[in-house]
């Protein structure tokens, strides 16, 4: 499998990019390709928006390529997600998109479309992490068929896995996907507890008829002074029990390198 890497948001590390070409090598049945844009960059940005546009498209639509992964988050995602989706043609609805974080707002936008197969997954920035080897080993493992780094709480239920931001964001645009009967899974880092808060507050009133909410992890929360008083679990099992919904527990995803493999909807559970 041909594996195009490109950032529709902001921009890898060259020698990141090395140390997963490395991995790489020891799975011959990939072939990874970083597009060159994945280093550009303009401002906060892996390049201008037609330029990540038009590498976000190119990799889409190549039928050699059988998966694009998205090579890290920060931001910018949303800015071309609606005009790539547009103008992915046939050889884009073959294939499998993997990334998390701000790449949820692309994922949101095919899974909704029914291009491909949309897959919350490590990236290649998460190489720079803690145990970050392993991650991408997992993500490497599922494209060559091995489904033992899938998230172990996946049932006979389809699933979504988001960035709480991100899925915030999401609500009410027209890359929201409809999720009545999914199990949701949400994560956040790098946010105070009231804004965790007050995201869920958002959030739930916006996925009446899934089918419950799993957490992941809530990592690196800034100190607050006062300290907000609840703990990431029990914000979550407020708002969900203001709006009915079903508090289904934890999930083994976040911003860190143990962060789970889930594809979304009931697809991609056997082989990639």
């Amino acid at each position: 499998m041909r594996i195009a890497i490109c950032a529709p948001s902001s921009p890898l590390r060259a020698e990141d990019a090395v140390r997963v070409a490395e991995i790489a090598a020891k799975f011959p049945a990939l072939d990874l390709a970083f597009h060159p844009q994945c280093f550009e960059r303009e401002g906060h940005f892996a390049g201008s928006d037609a330029v990540r546009l038009a590498a976000l498209t190119e990799c889409a639509n190549d039928p050699a390529v059988g998966a694009v992964w998205f090579a890290r988050g920060g931001y910018g995602a949303n800015r071309i997600a609606e005009a790539a989706i547009a103008g992915f043609g046939s050889a884009a609805r073959t294939k499998t998109y993997l990334g998390y974080s701000d790449a949820g707002y692309l994922l949101a936008g095919l899974y909704g479309a029914g291009i491909g197969l949309a897959v919350h997954a490590p990236m290649p920035t998460d190489i720079k992490r803690e145990g970050g080897d392993d991650a991408i080993r997992r993500v490497l493992g599922y494209l060559a068929g091995d489904c033992s780094g899938l998230e172990p709480s996946l049932d006979t239920r389809p699933v979504a896995a988001f960035n709480l931001m991100t899925l915030a964001m999401l609500t009410g645009t027209p890359l929201m996907p409809d999720l009545t009967g999914h199990v949701v899974i949400v994560e956040e880092v790098s946010e105070h507890l009231y804004a965790v808060d007050r995201l869920f507050f958002h959030v739930t009133q916006h996925l009446g008829g899934i089918a419950g909410l799993r957490l992941g992890r809530i990592s690196d929360v800034p100190d607050n002074d006062p300290a907000f008083g609840s703990p990431p679990e029990e914000i979550a099992q407020f708002w969900c029990a203001q709006h009915e919904i079903a508090y289904l527990g934890h999930a083994d995803i976040g911003h860190d390198a143990a962060n789970r493999i889930v594809p979304f909807g009931l697809a991609g559970r056997g082989a990639a």
